[in-house]
């Protein structure tokens, strides 16, 4: 009867989650839901993100603010309310953000004197502070980031993806010079793209966005595009050269060395939780997630089979080989005596653990451990004495092939396009990124998006050459990669 149970609970697994080739958005629903990465609340738009999909958000936490860190930031914390006043001294930067601000109109029972906005970003509270510390150039460069969540009342939700509530680092930084500032802006993209590829395994495009899609009150905007694997394009984070806008606005001023009192130039940038969406969707599969090892909660999981009668041996044997991982593999023995091998494998599986250890008698009398990969399933023998080499270099094996497949996907639907025409064939057809001409012009840009729902995604660093506007046909002055995007 047991056995009966494990196999229906199996096939029920796989059934509650929806095919990823024929429903990819119910998939990725079911994927988070069943892996117990998220779940919904009953506030509108807002999610629990729960311990296993923290445990990912807080390892590129760490894998982030030691980068950032290492090239002279500090962290710190302002305030989650923001006064109207605040918001409305820069005018582009309120118009841009007032159709997603929640205020706060009352507190303690009284209607407050000024609203108050629950933060959606933090560059004038933020600025607001600078005027009052930055004195001279030798209070520059300031290089500060903070960890926190920001609040955006967005018509449409989805988890991870887009949320009334969201967590994120933010950084917000002054400088003495323009040059110095579109440095920091390039060094942090350069952050981000290192930061993305290597630990989350996404091949990253970098580039300016146009003036439309551009941060509100931003000199320039620069952006990481990835692509998921239903052929969108997801913006994965953005690094934003300020310019003097918003120390013109707030006055924050500096003497310089030559007596002169100037105004900074600042950048702000951040990255979310969104992330955890685009590692579901690039390397999620129809049993689930598929966790780079950089990222993984559990790296190893050890499954141990054990018959009552060698339960103890067997148990001993899986405890040995955890402790023979050391403190640099994130390794659990499932040793739940409540569920059977498969069911354990089943979970596993769904969850992404990149590797699967199983030891049992037989192996045990071997002195052998069978270890899987979830990346492909492949099995391999290893002699138990070389699991605490072995192990750690094919989860580093995995880290390199799981990106190398990610981006042989993003290549492969990578097009140049050279009309609008050829660009609607392209989207109906599975779409992804289309490389096209463009001629600079906001009427061109916003017929494109109207009449496909693509965007630019980023501006290129690239010679027009010989092309032409998708749009209008007149000689390109920029090349540029557009997508539908979440």
């Amino acid at each position: 009867m047991r056995l009966v149970s494990d196999q229906s609970r199996q096939r029920e697994y796989v059934r509650e989650i929806a095919s990823k080739r024929d429903d990819f958005p119910q998939w990725y629903t079911d994927v988070i839901l069943k892996s117990e990465m998220m779940d919904y609340t009953p506030v509108r738009g807002c999610m629990v993100i729960r311990p296993y999909g923290y445990a990912v958000w807080e390892r590129i936490q760490a894998l982030l603010d030691v980068r950032l860190k290492a090239t002279g930031h500090q962290n710190a914390y302002f305030p989650l309310f923001i006064p109207e006043g605040f918001l409305r001294r820069e005018i582009e930067h309120f118009e841009g953000f007032n159709p997603e601000v929640a205020w706060v109109t009352h507190g303690g029972g009284e209607q407050l004197a000024e609203r108050l906005a629950v933060r959606p970003t933090s560059e004038t509270v933020i600025c607001t502070m600078y005027a009052k510390w930055i004195q001279s150039y030798r209070d520059l460069p300031v290089l500060l980031n903070q960890w926190c969540n920001v609040v955006r009342w967005e018509r449409s939700t989805r988890p991870f993806l887009r949320t009334t509530e969201f967590l994120w680092q933010e950084g917000h930084t002054v400088h003495r010079t323009e040059e110095e500032a579109e440095e920091e802006t390039l060094l942090i993209l350069d952050i981000y793209k290192d930061l993305i590829e290597r630990e989350l395994a996404i091949p990253i495009i970098t580039g300016r966005k146009s003036e439309a899609e551009k941060f509100a009150g931003a000199l320039r905007t620069y952006a990481l595009e990835a692509l998921m694997t239903d052929g969108q394009a997801l913006q994965a984070g953005t690094s934003h050269n300020l310019g003097q806008h918003f120390a013109k606005v707030f006055e924050i001023k500096f003497l310089d060395a030559d007596g002169q009192l100037k105004y900074p130039w600042q950048t702000s940038w951040a990255v979310t939780t969104r992330l955890l969406g685009g590692l579901v969707m690039v390397h999620g599969d129809e049993r689930g997630l598929v966790m780079p090892p950089n990222v993984a909660p559990v790296q190893v999981v050890i499954v141990p089979i054990m018959p009552r009668e060698t339960r103890d041996r067997v148990l001993a044997a899986a405890s040995d080989i955890a402790r023979s991982l050391g403190p640099d593999v994130r390794v659990r023995v499932d040793d739940r005596e409540e569920q059977s091998p498969g069911w354990k494998f089943n979970e596993w599986e769904l969850r992404g653990v990149p590797l699967r250890l199983e030891v049992g008698p037989r192996d045990i009398e071997r002195d052998r451990v069978v270890v899987v990969r979830r990346l492909d399933g492949a099995k391999t023998e290893v002699p138990r004495g070389a699991v605490s080499r072995l192990v750690p270099e094919m989860l580093a094996r995995l880290q390199q092939e799981m990106y190398a497949k990610a981006l042989v996907y993003r290549d492969s639907r990578t097009k140049d396009v050279a009309d609008l025409s050829e660009l609607e064939d392209f989207l109906a057809a599975g779409g992804g990124f289309a490389r096209v001409g463009w001629c600079g012009g906001d009427s061109c840009e916003a017929e494109v998006k109207q009449r496909t729902g693509a965007t630019i995604r980023t501006l290129a660093n690239e010679d027009p050459g010989s092309r032409r506007c998708l749009c209008c046909a007149a000689p390109a002055k920029q090349v540029a990669y557009m997508a539908r995007a979440y």
